[in-house]
């Protein structure tokens, strides 16, 4: 069973009071906070976030944080400098280049195609407890490929954490169907007239 304690889910303030004041919504599809989190980096709230992801990820005690670049890197390391443990991070490819490592080829939505996400083996130690640490959660594709990547290296998946997730696009459900619980600061369930609707949180 993956029941967590709700606080692991709760609205992270910080987080959420800047998405309701700043984020862009386009097409009710697609939320813009990229001024803050992974384009321009807000260092004082990435800080913030690194600190509260690494909070909710104790009780899972990894040893190791598992991103894909580029936009997974700034909370990533944030979230790896509070918990004190190395960061590894899946480099992206052209699927037509040969890698002589941890592959898994994923669709890329922001890149359009295809993409190749590659990890060196030796850089995920077999029985190491892997957290995947990544700005958001979709549809689950790469939070996906990087978990059977960990595996496939003989570590294992203690818990996957998101500084947003995007509810209604139910990434997390083959995350949860291997075994792995999921952590997010700020839950989008839906957009309504042009806004965010964050789970457990009143614009008002």
């Amino acid at each position: 069973m993956n029941l967590l304690p709700t606080t692991f889910c709760e609205p992270f303030p910080p987080l959420v009071q800047r998405i309701n004041a700043e984020a862009v919504v386009i097409n009710d599809r697609i939320l813009k906070i990229d001024h803050l989190l992974n384009h321009r980096i807000d260092t004082d709230l990435m800080q913030a976030i690194g600190a509260e992801l690494a909070n909710r990820l104790a009780p899972f005690q990894p040893d190791l944080i598992l991103t894909a670049e580029a936009s997974g890197i700034p909370p990533a390391l944030s979230t790896a400098f509070a918990c004190r443990i190395p960061l590894v991070y899946a480099k992206k490819y052209h699927p037509d280049v040969p890698m002589p490592a941890l592959t898994r080829l994923i669709s890329s939505p922001t890149k359009g195609g295809e993409v190749l996400l590659a990890i060196t083996a030796r850089f995920i130690p077999a029985k190491a407890r892997v957290a995947i640490v990544d700005d958001f959660l979709a549809n689950g594709r790469t939070a996906l490929a990087l978990a059977e990547m960990a595996q496939e290296a003989g570590a294992s998946v203690v818990a996957a954490a998101f500084v947003v997730e995007k509810v209604f696009q139910q990434g997390r459900e083959p995350l949860l169907a291997l075994g792995i619980p999921v952590i997010a600061l700020a839950q989008i369930e839906r957009f309504a007239d042009g806004r965010p609707v964050i789970s457990g949180w009143s614009s008002s």
